[in-house]
């Protein structure tokens, strides 16, 4: 049979055709569930090494952009010894500031980072660094130095002065601080107890951005401070605040439809809306984990804040993104994906998994992916990126959709440290494997 060059080119292109569709990739002649998915953050559990070299460059970056050293403000000159220092002196430049309730979050993040790695200079960030602070309180206490760098830490105005600070300070010295720490931890305690504005049923409150209003924040700026107290003097007084707080806030602010918290709670509002900030729902998760850590289990409260701590990781894990991270407003989906909430919900769920709070097979995949996605935001100084920017607060979706963002923004330093160190734990002490495609905890047979 004589066919033209062109009919036998066509004939030639469709038998081509044919056993081209053959080898295609479809139901028939591929395993289709074994495709790799195009995930945008690493889909496995990482290895402990790679883990502490994020916290090591976080480390480094900190290192060096936050001395501990101070100078004079007269000619900018490094002063070396403290002793008989007037006002006149200040931290050395530096891109954060060593004595904000950030920094009291990070101060604990190097402390536990050094027990999860066992390296020294973690611990070492921190001690070098509170006993500076505390050394300036010394001298300059009982004086009326509104310029001292530490007037914060002898004059707190407000829980941010204090809460956190002491926290780690308490922490620190509980690990063998050398420095009169306690005088300053006694200030800050008697701020929090006797100082702070309360309701009437002493719930810590304040009175802006109205009067008689509660911030979800200030669980956080308040609770892990008063358990660290209970802890190191073994007073009951200071767990009963710390469970009192847990429990009133929790009464006004926690939805249990969605098992997430409103971040303000204005008295005079008839109708209160709802807000649930990331970052303050944070602050809250976080505040009952370091209480739980060091509450006697005999406590009347115990059992309460473990309940209520699990019905918030409950409502939280419902709204984590495909990414790994959360938004900005953890149930708007259409608001930014933010680092530092993240960080902290990464650190306090794999903490709650670690200490039997929660079930790890259900809990451990979720604190996994969080930690990649926030591994992914620490670029290569050491800076995390991501993270909204301080943050008052507000009734309307806008103040909260459009806060900046910044890789100077405090906030997600200490959230990282934390996070990463209790991920290592958790590899220490458990497997993980992909499993029929996904993440699973490898269970010992």
């Amino acid at each position: 049979m004589n066919y033209k060059p062109t009919v036998l080119f066509c004939l030639i292109c469709v038998c081509f055709g044919a056993q081209s569709a053959f080898a295609q990739i479809n139901d028939a002649t591929t395993p289709l569930h074994l495709l790799k998915p195009n995930y945008p953050t690493p889909y496995e559990a990482p290895e402990i090494a790679e883990v502490k070299e994020v916290l090591d460059r976080v480390y480094t970056f900190l290192d060096d952009s936050t001395p501990a050293a101070i100078i004079s403000t007269k000619d900018s000159s490094a002063i070396k010894k403290i002793k008989n220092l007037d006002e006149n002196i200040a931290f050395a430049p530096a891109s954060f500031r060593l004595t904000s309730y950030e920094w009291g979050v990070t101060y604990a993040g190097m402390l536990l980072a050094s027990e999860a790695t066992g390296e020294d200079y973690f611990e070492e960030y921190t001690n070098s660094r509170l006993k500076l602070i505390a050394d300036l309180a010394g001298e300059h206490r009982g004086k009326s130095y509104d310029k001292s760098p530490v007037h914060s830490v002898l004059h707190p105005g407000a829980l941010d002065d204090a809460g956190a600070i002491c926290a780690a300070m308490i922490k620190a010295e509980k690990k063998g601080l050398n420095a009169d720490a306690r005088p300053v931890i006694e200030n800050f305690i008697d701020y929090i107890s006797n100082d702070q504005y309360r309701f009437q049923d002493g719930t810590l409150a304040r009175n802006r951005p109205q009067d008689n209003t509660l911030w979800l924040d200030d669980l956080f700026m308040s609770v892990p401070a008063l358990a660290q107290m209970g802890d190191l003097t073994g007073e009951t007084k200071y767990f009963d605040d710390a469970v009192k707080q847990v429990n009133q806030f929790s009464e006004r602010m926690f939805d249990k439809e969605n098992g997430l918290y409103m971040h303000g709670w204005v008295e005079a509002m008839e109708y209160r809306p709802q807000y649930h900030w990331a970052r303050a729902n944070g602050w809250a998760v976080m505040a009952m984990v370091e209480l739980l850590e060091v509450l006697p289990k005999d406590h009347p409260g115990y059992n309460d804040v473990l309940a209520q701590l699990r019905a918030h990781i409950r409502g939280l894990v419902k709204y984590q993104d495909g990414t790994g991270f959360w938004h900005q407003l953890i149930d708007r989906n259409d608001s930014y994906l933010e680092t530092s909430a993240t960080a902290i919900y990464a650190y306090s769920i794999t903490r709650a998994i670690n200490r039997g709070y929660i079930d790890k097979m259900s809990y451990a995949p979720v604190a996994i992916l969080a930690w990649n996605a926030v591994a992914n935001k620490v670029n290569g100084q050491g800076q995390v990126e991501g993270t909204c920017v301080g943050t008052g607060m507000g009734f309307d979706p806008a103040f909260y959709y459009y806060r900046p963002i910044n890789k100077y923004a405090a906030h997600g330093y200490g959230p990282v440290l934390l996070a990463g160190a209790e991920m290592i734990m958790m590899l220490k002490n458990d497997d993980f494997e992909i499993n029929d495609s996904s993440l699973q905890l490898k269970v010992q047979k």
